[in-house]
């Protein structure tokens, strides 16, 4: 158990990574998960949404399980620093690899989980890349790590603002065969779950962070008739 902000700075980002997301989103939704181990935890999830490191910074919050987060742009903003972010720089693979060996050293002495955005890159949904070899690199480093499959959906077309909307798989083992692609495997059937349970089964979600309602619905007159 524990709090993802480091500090008084952290405490400023997180509190800036809230009033972003509420100035962005109508709401932010999940299912949270029911089986999480002890250990530590990789988070490989898909990259399609530039605030998808805002998503899992209220999931970890939620969860109260500190995360580590590797930021490309890392550069632009040190401060992501005290809310778990490590720099992971695209075009510089001896920085990649100081973090990497960074992060397996805390989540065996820390035991910090980390969100792995397992393709590497942003890009448009709905298709994911190939998983990166990032992910079973660090699974086999780490005693008793699990690996969860977690996927984001973005859904824009009934509100104001875009929704989002967070699913969990089953842990995996480290040792599960094929690793990436199993994993890869699960976020593509639980983002089509998810676009499912938007549509047909809403009830399923619970709200994550609240937003900013749509204009009608904070400036409905016909609430003051009443």
């Amino acid at each position: 158990m524990g709090t993802q902000e480091s500090g008084i700075v952290g405490t400023f980002v997180g509190n800036y990574i809230r009033r972003a997301v509420r100035k962005a989103f109508r709401r932010l939704y999940w299912i949270p998960p029911t089986d999480l181990p002890e250990g530590p935890i990789i988070y490989a999830t898909n990259h399609h949404g530039w605030h998808d490191g805002y998503v899992m910074f209220h999931v970890v919050s939620a969860l109260q399980r500190p995360a580590l987060d590797w930021i490309a742009e890392f550069e632009a903003f040190p401060l992501f620093r005290t809310v778990g972010g490590m720099p992971f720089p695209p075009n510089d693979p001896q920085a990649r690899a100081i973090t990497i060996r960074k992060t397996i050293r805390r989540m065996r002495d820390e035991k910090k989980d980390l969100i792995l955005f397992a393709e590497g890159i942003l890009h448009h949904g709905p298709d994911l890349l190939p998983f990166g070899e990032a992910l079973e690199l660090v699974a086999k480093k780490v005693p008793g790590v699990k690996v969860v499959p977690t996927a984001i959906r973005y859904e824009m077309n009934m509100h104001e603002r875009p929704e989002a909307y967070v699913l969990f798989g089953a842990p995996l083992d480290p040792e599960t065969k094929n690793l990436r692609v199993a994993t890869r495997d699960e976020v593509k059937r639980l983002l089509a779950e998810a676009s499912f349970r938007v549509r047909k089964e809403p009830d399923t979600f619970k709200v994550l962070a609240q937003g900013t309602l749509d204009v009608n619905e904070r400036w409905d007159v016909r609430k003051f008739k009443k």
